[in-house]
């Protein structure tokens, strides 16, 4: 089963190296990664995601907890109504004179947005959660994907998960 991991580290060179160290060394994978600094410099946040049971989620949550920059390691609810995830990508589609139509139908329908066009080819700008992205790529790959970029899943709760950070 996919769980998603959010862990709040201090943005320090090296530490992305230890988190994926760790995932590597007692050989589990990682599906979606993402870092950014928060909106205070001195943190980033990583959002992770992979798969595993229950045992395995907790063994790697307490293993992320063991890093020495690691401030807090939440796992996120599954729950749409706890938890908001979204993923972007950019994609490429060959824009074939019959399929533009269809391209411009596709991409209204789902919100995405035609950010680049050329005599043969529109790239598209989407931003959804995983059900989404899938449903729109699954739509665009009879018409011609000739290159897709996934950003990874970010991920936050509804309510606040770090709170009071500066104490």
């Amino acid at each position: 089963m996919k769980h998603t991991i959010s862990v709040l580290v201090k943005n320090e060179p090296g530490i992305l190296s230890c988190v994926c160290d760790l995932f590597s060394s007692r050989g589990f994978n990682i599906e979606s990664l993402t870092v950014a600094s928060t909106i205070d410099n001195v943190f980033s946040r990583i959002t992770i995601v992979t798969t595993g049971d229950d045992v395995v989620i907790e063994q790697i949550c307490k293993q992320l907890n063991r890093l020495i920059n690691t401030i807090k390691v939440v796992e996120l609810p599954k729950s749409a109504d706890k938890c908001i995830d979204r993923e972007l990508i950019l994609c490429k589609v060959t824009a074939k004179d019959d399929a533009r139509s269809e391209i411009l139908r596709i991409s209204e329908i789902f919100g995405a947005k035609i950010i680049d066009v050329s005599p043969d080819i529109y790239t598209l700008e989407y931003s959804g959660d995983n059900r989404q992205v899938m449903a729109l790529i699954a739509l665009l790959k009879p018409l011609g994907i000739k290159e897709i970029v996934r950003s990874g899943m970010v991920a936050i709760t509804r309510e606040n998960q770090f709170i009071n950070l500066h104490k």
